[in-house]
């Protein structure tokens, strides 16, 4: 083969290549869009974004946290429906158990408390920088349209928001109900997500 030919081969070679890796991309990029976890999710994210904020730490708290929770929550019921590892459909069902109470902790704090100042603007950025970077987390996943597996990684992202706006309050708060649900949340959490790191890691 001559050099002049060899050229447009290795182009064409080359472009093959190209299109390829883009075509799995897309693919990937639509497997993440279309898994029920990643909508419930973005679903979480344009709710809160369209919550009021009031500034005062322990409201905001609480009313973001009721949404953070009822999306764990509908996370955890579509594992139990799709889902056929028995370890994950455990797992799920004590996160529905266990933040459903929270919910109901967090739905009478709000229910008998008014924000109060001095306000702080800072907290409202924190709980926002911990919910982007968590989608971040997310969307760098690979969705594998393993329910189990699915489930497992969008949870240790959801979970460690959880965590990252519970420190938060720990650090801003100033009422005793809300700060004891947060530590409560960053110790219970802390515990599932390295049983479900554990998990991702014997179930690749």
């Amino acid at each position: 083969m001559t050099r002049y030919l060899r050229l447009p081969l290795l182009c064409l070679l080359a472009l093959g290549l190209f299109l390829t890796a883009c075509k799995k991309d897309h693919d990937m990029d639509d497997m993440n869009h279309e898994s029920p976890y990643m909508k419930i999710m973005m679903d979480m994210m344009t709710q809160m974004d369209a919550q009021a904020k009031t500034q005062d730490p322990d409201h905001d708290f609480a009313a973001q946290m009721v949404l953070h929770h009822e999306a764990a929550i509908q996370m955890a019921q579509e594992e139990l429906r799709t889902g056929s590892n028995q370890e994950m459909k455990t797992l799920a069902q004590d996160i529905i158990t266990k933040q459903q109470g929270e919910i109901g902790q967090f739905n009478a704090f709000l229910g008998s408390h008014q924000p109060q100042t001095p306000l702080v603007p800072q907290f409202t950025q924190l709980q926002k920088t911990n919910m982007d970077r968590m989608m971040a987390a997310s969307d760098a996943r690979t969705m594998m349209g393993r329910p189990d597996y699915d489930f497992a990684q969008l949870m240790v992202d959801h979970h460690q928001a959880a965590i990252d706006n519970s420190e938060a309050l720990l650090q801003h708060g100033r009422q005793s109900t809300t700060r004891a649900l947060a530590q409560a949340i960053i110790t219970d959490q802390r515990q599932e997500i390295a049983t479900l790191q554990n998990w991702l890691t014997r179930n690749r």
